[in-house]
């Protein structure tokens, strides 16, 4: 007994020893499984938003006006849209939308309300369509769709097919009356001369009328347009000017151009003729006699620019941008006086669209107006390498009168001192 009482004191010191050594270890081992999984953990977690705030942003970015409202008919969220549209004003809903809210929570079936302005109903096409669903608990979503361009396109398609019967009735029924006034007076030599140039002149504004809205159809996509051609400005601008010589000299008015440019464009040159006779025709039939009307071309950053200037009446600035609709006039008894259809400067738009370009339009009341057709220039290909083309003669240029124009704001447009 003594033995293992000297003994045993010698033993336990290592054993305890090696116990704490162990329990170290285990430990130390122990805390970096809990630190790799940790860490474990956080590469595993997905980076950027979470799905709260991805709904949050889709909210807020969505066209429509979106409002969340409780059983009380308060705000729980809504975005800028919403205020845009009307749908939330001084930072409560609508009241339209708050008492369809009340009854989408009654019956749980969704309903479409008129959010359209009230000041704006009957004077413009301006239409808000609200539609509320229900969510649950209470709660709803109204959601606010801008249907004002569905609704502009309706009255203008209503308009055109009113204008469109209006204007063909107007000369079928004067070369109707005309010709019962010829054959009551038959026997009349004179009067069946006066009338029969009366019934020549209401149908050749018939035909001018018909085949500037078959044109019109063609431009706007009814028919394959033809191939693009390489076509010679300065010959448009001599055909253009053939064409209105007999409206300018009736009118007294005296059209100049600039010199010849040699300026090329890819195009119709059918169409491009149509487009300036156009312009021109416009530009006489608002000028007063013996006022000037200038045309004038030039290469503008790869855009061949034709522009062309009258000293007229003008255009008002809150109607220049509606000038290039069918049927509109901005001067409706001189349009109607010279015989006009509302549809040259329509004509002139969808023509240049069609070749890639556009219309410009710089106008002021009682100074004129500068109308300018852009269409892209024609770039000649670069000769091949190792041929030698001979340079083209010289030729002596004229100064050359390039117009500048003012597209916008109140200056107006010098153009050579032609005008």
């Amino acid at each position: 007994m003594g033995y293992l009482r000297a003994y045993h004191p010698l033993v336990t010191v290592p054993v305890s020893f090696a116990l704490a050594i162990g329990a170290l270890v285990v430990g130390v081992a122990i805390g970096f499984l809990v630190a790799r999984t940790r860490t474990q953990r956080a590469e595993r977690k997905p980076e950027g938003p979470t799905v709260a705030e991805l709904l949050m942003r889709l909210v807020r970015s969505s066209n429509n006006g979106v409002v969340v409202l409780n059983r009380f008919g308060d705000m729980v969220l809504h975005n800028p849209r919403a205020y845009e549209l009307g749908l939330v004003r001084v930072s409560q809903a609508d009241p339209r939308a708050r008492q369809a809210a009340e009854q989408v929570v009654e019956t749980d079936e969704p309903m479409e309300i008129d959010l359209s302005p009230l000041e704006a109903r009957g004077r413009q096409p301006e239409a808000v369509l609200g539609i509320v669903r229900p969510l649950g608990d209470g709660f709803t979503i109204v959601e606010a769709v801008d249907h004002s361009e569905a609704v502009r396109l309706e009255a203008t398609r209503r308009d055109f097919v009113a204008n469109v019967s209006h204007e063909l009735k107007t000369p079928v029924g004067a070369i109707a009356l005309l010709t019962e006034a010829v054959l009551d007076a038959a026997e009349d030599v004179d009067e069946v001369r006066r009338f029969g140039s009366k019934i020549l002149r209401e149908s050749t504004r018939l035909g001018q009328l018909v085949t500037e809205l078959i044109a019109l159809s063609r431009l706007q996509g009814a028919e394959r347009l033809p191939d693009l051609n390489v076509v010679e400005v300065d010959a448009v601008v001599r055909e253009a000017l053939g064409r209105t010589s007999l409206s300018a000299e009736s009118a007294e008015i005296s059209v100049t151009t600039d010199a010849a440019s040699g300026l090329l464009v890819e195009g119709d040159r059918t169409l491009l003729v149509t487009a300036l006779s156009n312009l021109l025709e416009n530009a006489i039939a608002y000028s007063t006699p013996g006022s000037p009307v200038s045309i004038s071309r030039r290469l503008a950053d790869g855009n061949v620019e034709i522009a062309v200037t009258d000293r007229g009446i003008g255009i008002a600035e809150d109607e220049q941008q509606r000038v290039f609709e069918r049927f509109y006039r901005a001067d409706k008894a001189r349009s109607r006086a010279t015989g006009g259809t509302g549809l040259g400067l329509a004509i002139v738009k969808h023509v240049a669209a069609n070749h890639g370009g556009s219309v410009g339009l710089w106008s002021s009341p009682g100074t004129g107006s500068t109308f300018t057709l852009r269409i892209p220039a024609h770039i000649s290909p670069e000769p091949a390498t190792g041929k030698q083309i001979p340079p083209a003669p010289r030729q002596e240029k004229t100064p050359e009168r390039t117009p500048r124009l003012v597209v916008t704001g109140q200056e107006a447009p010098d153009h050579g001192g032609k005008l």
